[in-house]
Order: structure tokens, then C-alpha cells, then sequence
């Protein structure tokens, strides 16, 4: 599981993160929610150890990420993270992509990473895609193919930061359910998003983080349906305005 304990994260003068309490337990999918600058996508970065802390402790299987005696690339193998943008190697084919890592990380052979590449690509629906270049892809595909480069690691956890938020929105779907499936094979996720009908329906647990503190958490029911904090009823106003608006227009 991770454990995260009285973490503190600072930029500056500016105080990102104050003192978060959190656990995720194994198989559970939790979702942040919070307004931008909540300190959601620096947790994230946290945990993976990608940001540095000043204070706190987060322990991944018993392992504390940033004790400076932890083998780091060693434990962010446990750790797959995709992020908005998919940042694949634009020269390299989709199956290449998603082999690199398995190959120069896990020195794994050619033909080994290759397999494994080509497994998890037809894990997340692009086993047609294999020798497609990034730029034959649509975001929808371009994100898919950034879990499953994710995936490739094998990784025990997987961290995903606003996924969709750069997506098309007749692109978004796909992404989600990609996402359900991992859920529905158990893998352990953290994902920061804005998209409650995802959280509503697919979500274990909410935690909605507000000024770099976790204001109110519990099921999806409990949070989202049913929120106790002013501040929590203040932001699910807003993320459901702009719905209401379009749905407004459309008629």
C-alpha cells in the first residue's frame, strides 16, 4: 500500500502541500479532486518521488520514497505515471515506444521487450497500432499508448495526472475505459481528474484536496452526492455549471 504521512511541500514561500494524511490501499482506485493549485498533480510527483518533500514521510511497500537511502528507480518501477501530455518519441513506432523502457530499464532482450510491448498495446485496444508512429495516432490513442508504455514496467501502482484534460471530448471515453479496465483487474490507481461522472462511477474513494489539504474524504456517494464542507459544495458548483450550460445550449 502507500502510506502518506504529514507531508509537506513547499515552492518558494508558497506552501503546495500541508500536511496530508493519506492511505491507498491495495486494489483501491482513488480519486483527488480540488480546484487547480489544490496541490493534487504535485502529490502525484511526490509519491513517485519526481518532487522532493520538506517534510513528512511517504512509504510505498514499506519503503520510504525520499530516504536518501532508497534505490529511487528501483522503487518507480512499482510506480507507473501518465501524465496530460504523452510525451512519446515522435521517431519511434508505438511498439518501439512501449519496449524502450523494458529494454534499457529491465534489460530485457529485443525480442522479449518487443512481445511485452505488443501484449500491453493490445492490453489497451492498439495491437493494430503497433507500427504506427505517434503522429499516425489520435490523442485518444496517443494517451492509451502512454499507459501502456506505463504498463510495459509492470508496475504494482499506477498515478495518473489529468489524463484526459487535454483530450477531445468524443476522445475522452476511451481513455476512461481503459482506465476501468485496469480497475477491473485490480490494479491499484491515484488519479487526479476533473471529470465526476469518472469519479461517481468508478472511484472507491474521493479525496477532495483544497489549499494543499485534504478537506473532506470517503466513497463517492459521501463526496460527491452528498459533500459535507462548504468548500467541497463550492467546487462541485462549478464543475457542473459548465455541463448545465452546454446542455442548455444544445436545446
Amino acid at each position: 500500500m502507500i502510506e502518506i504521512r504529514n507531508v509537506k511541500k513547499v515552492f518558494g514561500p508558497l506552501t503546495v502541500i500541508n500536511g496530508i494524511n493519506l492511505d491507498v490501499k491495495k486494489g483501491e482506485l482513488l480519486c483527488l479532486i480540488g480546484a487547480s493549485g489544490s496541490g493534487k498533480s504535485t502529490l502525484l510527483q511526490c509519491i513517485n518521488g519526481l518532487e522532493p518533500i520538506q517534510g513528512g514521510e511517504i512509504i510505498v511497500d514499506g519503503v520510504s520514497v525520499h530516504d536518501p537511502k532508497t534505490n529511487i528507480n528501483h522503487l518507480r518501477r512499482k510506480l507507473g505515471i501518465v501524465f496530460q501530455q504523452y510525451n512519446a518519441f515522435p521517431h519511434l513506432t508505438a511498439i518501439e515506444n512501449v519496449a524502450l523502457a523494458p529494454r534499457v530499464v529491465l534489460k530485457k532482450s529485443r525480442s522479449e521487450a518487443r512481445k511485452l510491448a505488443q501484449k500491453h498495446l493490445e492490453h489497451v485496444g492498439l495491437g493494430d497500432k503497433a507500427n504506427s508512429l505517434p503522429s499516425q495516432l489520435s490523442g485518444g490513442q496517443q494517451q492509451r499508448l502512454a499507459i501502456a508504455r506505463a504498463l510495459a514496467m509492470e508496475p504494482a501502482y499506477m498515478l495518473f495526472d489529468e489524463v484526459t484534460s487535454a483530450l477531445d471530448p468524443e476522445l475522452v471515453g476511451e481513455v476512461l475505459e481503459t482506465m476501468r479496465l485496469l480497475k477491473r483487474e485490480g490494479m491499484t490507481m491515484v488519479v487526479v481528474t476533473h471529470d465526476i461522472n469518472f469519479v461517481r462511477e468508478s472511484a472507491d474513494r474521493v479525496a477532495f484536496l483544497h489549499q494543499g489539504e485534504v478537506c473532506e474524504i470517503g466513497t463517492a456517494e459521501e463526496v460527491i452526492d452528498n459533500p459535507r464542507k462548504e468548500q467541497t459544495q463550492k467546487f462541485l458548483r462549478r464543475e457542473r455549471r459548465p455541463a448545465i450550460s452546454n446542455q442548455t445550449s444544445a436545446a
